[in-house]
């Protein structure tokens, strides 16, 4: 543990004082369980910079499959597979046209996730 503690650079508090109305609040405002579990598996689905390069493709139009992986350079079926984790996070939709199937952004909250994450690493 002196190990773990020489690592950590944080700055501690010098008293061990616990400020019982700020955890009470905090306690109080802390969204459920299982919302915070579905918050974190949606961030985990932007830890891919496939799929973070997929989504800047349907930030420019709607397209197919075969048409992402020609502008990314990748196979089509490892399109497919990033395309469907997307979709089952409710980050893309697809539309049929005939033979084809036509990807683009689920709404505009994908772009503003993107747009504030953009935002945040250019600051540092």
């Amino acid at each position: 543990m002196n190990e773990e503690m020489e690592k950590c650079t944080c700055e501690a508090c010098e008293s061990t004082e616990v400020h019982e109305n700020l955890v009470k609040f905090v306690e109080e405002s802390m969204p459920a369980e299982t919302e915070l579990y579905d918050l974190a598996e949606l961030f985990k689905v932007f830890g891919d910079s496939t799929r973070i390069r997929i989504l800047f493709v349907l930030f420019e139009a709607e397209v197919c499959v075969y048409d992402i992986a020609e502008a990314l350079n990748m196979t089509q079926s490892a399109i497919s597979h990033q395309l469907k984790i997307l979709k089952q996070s409710r980050l893309i939709k697809g539309r049929r046209e005939g033979k084809h199937i036509f990807y683009s952004l689920a709404d505009e909250h994908v772009r503003s996730i993107i747009a504030e994450g953009r935002e945040h690493i250019e600051e540092l």
